[in-house]
């Protein structure tokens, strides 16, 4: 088995840079890695520039990378690989009826989701490793767990099962306190499949899946919960989408349709603090803050008790706690968002290591909380465009530290 990949919703390449362990020297991109990416797709609906693909291409290259609506690319066409990956949002993935007949059923239109079930029923790759938001295990309010219980039967009904993990990129010795889920499936013509069925669910989940290697938990569970998604339970993904519920933990495996899901504690590795990340050279001056800026940041940081009223005329009292101001250098950075950079609660605010003023963080150092190889999106884009960059993508070491089971897992099947 060839260790090839198929990145969909690629961004500027976080998937790529860390399973192959991307560097850059002497301004040629170099990939250390053993993945050979035989194609990718980035498309953003949103805007007619497309900046994250031109920072893919500019330094992958425009071979075999789509810049098209990938519900309007045939799948077909899509080279057969051996590992998808990609990281998706998290929507509202609810089914209905089709309204031509009755046989069939749809997702709501526009949810990336169900172009990566497409390709998992054309393509049926033997491996998948997504990234989503924590909260998609919760989502949504009213139906706990629906979203992702449409997922894990979207991907039974295609011939896998599901190892996921939430991870906190800075419990793992990672400089940001970042927390996303990882959803890894494998197909039943895999010998990992084969291997896996013939373990109790809970073993899997605490000694022998592919997180727990790389990322070690307390044994003792917090809680857990057990739960079935097969067609004896729900005979569709409508009738999933209609009714199911369940408590979903921060570690979990479907197989077969059942589910076990525990709530696991990581075990803490050495943390790798922003003192280490910001730059210990000149800054250039308008990254500092005036006294003006300096007046609103402590604001939006002060902990606040505001009063308002309910549409429905109840009256209640808005509280924030205070963030720290400006940011500790001793811990590592707080999750970065798409707003980074700018006036908000959020942005980061650090004591320069020269002057000793406080200033935003540039965008090499988002980079480099991201673990991007510095410089990554120095391509053309706006400083406020790089950190929105950085807010989309995810811990590159993390996906690193999941290649390295991975290749462990297809030399296996060879």
């Amino acid at each position: 088995m060839e260790k090839t990949v198929v990145e969909l919703f690629a961004g500027v390449g976080g998937f790529r840079c860390g399973l192959n362990n991307v560097v850059i020297n002497n301004n040629k991109v170099i990939e250390k890695g053993n993945w050979h990416f035989l194609w990718a797709n980035q498309w953003e609906p949103a805007t007619k520039t497309q900046e994250a693909y031109d920072c893919y291409i500019k330094r992958f290259g425009k071979d075999n990378v789509s810049n098209i609506d990938i519900f309007k690319v045939n799948k077909e066409e899509i080279p057969t690989h051996t590992l998808l990956v990609g990281g998706f949002p998290c929507q509202d993935y609810s089914v209905a009826k089709t309204l031509a007949s009755s046989k069939g059923i749809e997702g709501k239109k526009g949810v990336l989701w169900w172009a990566i079930n497409e390709v998992l029923k054309v393509k049926k790759p033997p491996f998948v490793l997504l990234e989503n938001v924590d909260r998609i295990l919760i989502s949504p309010a009213k139906q706990r767990g629906r979203d992702f219980g449409i997922i894990l039967r979207s991907f039974l009904d295609n011939g896998y099962a599901v190892e996921w993990r939430v991870i906190n990129a800075a419990e793992y010795g990672h400089p940001q306190k970042r927390r996303r889920t990882y959803i890894f499936a494998y197909h039943k013509s895999t010998n990992y499949y084969k291997k896996m069925k013939n373990k109790k669910l809970e073993n899997i989940v605490l000694k022998n899946g592919l997180f727990v290697k790389q990322f070690p938990i307390i044994k003792d569970v917090l809680n857990d919960n057990k739960a079935s998604i097969t067609k004896d339970n729900y005979k569709d993904l409508l009738e999933v989408s209609n009714n199911f519920t369940t408590q979903f933990y921060n570690a979990g495996i479907m197989l077969n349709g059942k589910i076990y899901t525990a709530k696991v504690t990581p075990i803490n590795e050495k943390i790798k603090p922003l003192k280490d990340i910001i730059e210990n050279k000149e800054v250039a001056s308008k990254y500092f803050l005036s006294e003006e800026k300096l007046q609103k940041f402590k604001i939006l940081k002060g902990s606040k008790s505001i009063p308002r009223i309910k549409p429905n005329g109840e009256k209640y009292f808005y509280s924030e706690g205070s963030m720290p101001y400006p940011d500790n250098l001793e811990a590592p950075a707080r999750t970065m968002l798409t707003s980074e950079g700018g006036i908000s609660r959020s942005t980061h605010i650090v004591e320069d290591f020269i002057t000793k003023k406080i200033r935003l963080l540039t965008p090499l150092e988002c980079e480099r909380i991201n673990e991007f190889p510095d410089n990554w999106t120095n391509t053309g884009m706006s400083d406020k465009k790089r950190n929105f960059m950085m807010g989309n993508a995810l811990v590159v070491g993390v996906v690193k530290k999941i290649g390295q089971e991975l290749e462990k897992i297809i030399e296996m099947e060879n």
